[in-house]
């Protein structure tokens, strides 16, 4: 007899009955629904509160408020479009970026240097 050092024995499993326990099959299913209601709470919901904040915000936006840019530009409204904005960020410098760029309406007076 030849003992087999690095493999071992493999022994067989019964499997279930066919006709077992109904509950298993949704017991299985349990974590995964844990998950995706986690998941829904804690990233998706909060994800889409912020996305309906930011559109009332950006479509309250007018003329002469002053804005802060994703990219960190700070000016005032002066110029209102459809898709773009206006935005003086220094006497006589205008730029246009777009209105979903805008990430935060600042308190009046924020700028006074302009």
């Amino acid at each position: 007899m030849e003992t087999n050092v690095l493999i071992s024995n493999a022994w067989a499993q019964a499997a279930p009955a066919a006709g077992g326990d109904p509950t298993s099959g949704l017991m299985g299913m349990l974590p995964i629904l844990l998950m995706f209601v986690v998941l829904w709470f804690l990233m998706i919901r909060p994800q889409m509160k912020r996305s309906k904040e930011h559109k009332a915000m950006v479509e309250a936006m007018q003329k002469g408020d002053e804005v802060l840019t994703n990219g960190g530009i700070a000016g005032r409204i002066t110029k209102m479009g459809e898709t773009y904005i206006g935005v003086e960020i220094a006497e006589n410098v205008e730029i246009s970026v777009q209105r979903n760029a805008v990430t935060a309406v600042l308190p009046k007076g924020t700028l006074k240097s302009l």
